[in-house]
């Protein structure tokens, strides 16, 4: 009996990464791998944004 990799879980932690990542130029919308590469970098830069707002409403 061959062994279940649980597809339908990968293919839709993968759907996600590639829908976040939607509207960057070339690979990095189509690929998995650089496409997770930027979508990881953005939620860094919009959580660090998020504060940032924050500090600059105060100002």
């Amino acid at each position: 009996m061959p062994r279940a990799k649980n597809n339908v879980a990968a293919h839709k932690r993968h759907k996600k990464v590639l829908d976040r990542a939607k509207g960057n130029f070339n690979g990095r919308s189509k690929l998995y791998r650089t496409a997770l590469e930027t979508v990881n970098k953005g939620m860094t830069y919009a959580y660090r944004d998020r504060r940032n707002k924050k500090r600059v409403f105060r100002s």
